[in-house]
């Protein structure tokens, strides 16, 4: 029986999308370590890495309060690098969190969330919010009493969601209170539920990715010369693997993951602070009313990050970071301002009164919720519009200005929570903390 050649290239097609993450030949334009600084490829190996030491913990962990703990030492004094295992599984975690962040940082600052990539940042969005999760939902295991105040502080927001706030928050617990139920529930979402989703996710933003073309390529770099994906792209991609790994494995050799002492219900740490990374949301519960610290910004932002390939822009000028010379100088004004503001504002909501107190008569939804964020809207506003005239940005600018904006103003509010919040979540120097 003959072979048709015609069939057997078209199986190879349908292999290769199936198959393959990249495709044949790539231009030499994408090879270029400053265009992706190989970030989504790391975030890609970090996944691999959390699901293999995952699955190594889970063989000595028992999801109990009264195991939970003796585990996690049993594991770290007992076992033959079992220490390693969990420093590795800890440190990778945060690196997730980070590397994923910063993949994100790159689409927008390269214009790569515009369409026919749209499907492909928003699904980005979704896994993102996915890696902080996974992160959340394993900070409780070890059962200490970092892990259980902090899961207490950070579940006790969902309170703060009108009408279905309790409700979700009793459903996530398992109960009133961080117990039994709750260590089971945060143990099956984190090795079950979001791993699951994650990978499907990430398959199918693999796909997208290659749908849309891969990675977005400048217009002026459009007619540079194809080579083969191997070895060209492949090398570089395994060097990137192994400095990852290898950054990994010294951060595990030289720091170990925390372990307090054993979690104590009747006794709560003063100040109870969530984890790093919902630092900036309890950090704003200070300065603003609860409904629009949990949901009316975090919402709001959240919307607006989904509606942002939607928005209609002039210029088509993506796979350049920061479109323009004067999209870097705007980059670094609002990188500037977004601190000087949010310091500011931190500031004179320590020394001036409290707002109830001035205005009485006025509800705290209004004095505490709408007033202060009606005053941070006009104060960006203004110096969007600073920006324009004098850099003559145009709406890609913008959009990239108001994010530096926000990034920095949470990175404030997130080291002050960590760094300056002493007993009763009171300002102090770092040394007082």
């Amino acid at each position: 029986m003959e072979n048709n050649p015609g069939t057997d290239k078209q199986h190879k097609n349908h292999f290769g999308l199936i198959l393959h993450l990249h495709p044949r030949k790539v231009r030499v334009s994408t090879l270029r370590f400053d265009l992706t600084f190989g970030l989504g490829g790391m975030a890609a190996l970090l996944v691999v890495i959390q699901v293999i030491t995952g699955l190594l913990l889970k063989f000595h962990y028992e999801p109990s309060p009264e195991n939970a703990y003796n585990s996690i030492l049993n594991l770290q004094e007992s076992l033959l690098f079992g220490r390693m295992l969990r420093n590795i599984h800890h440190w990778s975690a945060i690196a997730l969190v980070w590397v994923a962040f910063f993949h994100m940082m790159r689409v927008i600052f390269t214009g790569a969330y515009r369409k026919p990539r749209h499907a492909s940042w928003i699904f980005g969005l979704a896994l993102l919010i996915l890696v902080v999760l996974s992160n959340f939902t394993g900070y409780l295991l070890p059962w200490d009493q970092l892990s259980f105040w902090a899961v207490t502080v950070s579940t006790s927001l969902l309170s703060y969601v009108p009408l279905v706030g309790e409700f979700l928050r009793e459903a996530l617990l398992g109960g009133k209170e961080v117990g039994q139920p709750t260590l089971t529930n945060f143990f099956n979402l984190h090795t079950g539920v979001i791993p699951l989703l994650m990978i499907v996710l990430l398959g199918y933003h693999f796909w997208r990715i290659r749908k849309a073309g891969g990675v977005i390529v400048a217009d002026r770099d459009l007619d540079s010369p194809m080579v083969d994906t191997r070895p060209n792209l492949v090398n570089r991609e395994f060097t990137v693997a192994l400095v990852l790994l290898a950054a990994i494995l010294l951060l595990s050799s030289l720091l170990d993951a925390p372990l307090r002492e054993r979690a104590n219900p009747s006794f709560s740490p003063n100040p109870a602070k969530a984890p790093w990374y919902f630092m900036g949301l309890q950090e704003l519960l200070i300065h603003f009313h609860p409904f629009f610290a949990v949901v009316v910004i975090p919402v709001t932002i959240l919307a607006a990050a989904i509606w942002l390939p939607y928005i209609k822009t002039e210029d088509q000028n993506q796979g350049i970071w920061f479109f323009s010379p004067g999209g870097i100088i705007s980059a670094r004004l609002s990188l500037a301002a977004g601190a000087l503001f949010t310091l500011i504002f931190i500031g004179l909501s320590e020394l001036l009164p409290d707002p109830e107190l001035l205005l009485p008569a006025l509800p705290p939804l209004i004095t505490t919720g709408l007033i202060p964020l009606l005053i941070m809207a006009v104060t960006i506003w203004l110096f969007l519009k600073f920006l324009r005239r004098r850099l003559s940005l145009n709406r890609s600018e913008i959009i990239q200005s108001v994010i530096v904006l926000m990034i920095t103003s949470y990175a404030i509010l997130t080291l002050t929570g960590i760094f300056l919040r002493g007993e009763g979540m009171n300002l102090m120097w770092p040394w007082q903390v």
